[in-house]
C-alpha cells in the first residue's frame, strides 16, 4: 500500500462538489489539485496539506502534525497531520480547508502555464534510428 486508501475516499468525499479539482497520484501517493494547485493529498497513512510558508510554523504547532521531509529538506509550504490529528471528519474539513484557502489564494494556472505532462514509458516516440558508424579512412 503506497498510501491510505481509506484517507483518500474520506478526502474525495469532502472535496466533492468542490470547483477546480483535480486528483493526480505523486509524491508516492495521491495529490488533490485546485485550479492547477496541490492544496492537499494523501502520502504514506498521513494527510499531506500544502499551508503556505507564512502558516507553515503556526499549523505545525497543532498536535498530532509534522514537517513534510521528502528528500532530506523540509518543506516550509507544507505540513503532514499524521492519522489521529484528522480521524474526525470536522478536523478533516478544518485541514482540508487550509489547503484550498492557500491553493485559491494562487492565481489559476492556465494550461500554458501548466507543466506537460509525461507520456508513459510505453507511449514514447521511437528515438530516431542511429546513423551506421562506418570504419575511418586513413
Amino acid at each position: 500500500m503506497a498510501y491510505d486508501e481509506g484517507l483518500a475516499e474520506r478526502l474525495r468525499e469532502v472535496l466533492a462538489g468542490e470547483p477546480g479539482v483535480d486528483e493526480r497520484h505523486m509524491f508516492g501517493g495521491l495529490a488533490m489539485m485546485v485550479d492547477g494547485h496541490l492544496a492537499v493529498g494523501v502520502h504514506r497513512d498521513a494527510l499531506m496539506v500544502r499551508v503556505g510558508a507564512d502558516a507553515h510554523d503556526r499549523l505545525l504547532a497543532e498536535p498530532d502534525t509534522r514537517v513534510f521531509d521528502l528528500t532530506g529538506r523540509v518543506m516550509r509550504a507544507w505540513v503532514l497531520v499524521d492519522p489521529p490529528g484528522c480521524a474526525t471528519d470536522e478536523d478533516l474539513r478544518r485541514w482540508v480547508g487550509h489547503g484550498l484557502a492557500h491553493a485559491r489564494s494562487l492565481p489559476p494556472k492556465t494550461p500554458a502555464t501548466r507543466k506537460p505532462r509525461r507520456a508513459p514509458a510505453d507511449r514514447k516516440a521511437p528515438a530516431p534510428p542511429k546513423a551506421p558508424r562506418g570504419r575511418r579512412s586513413t
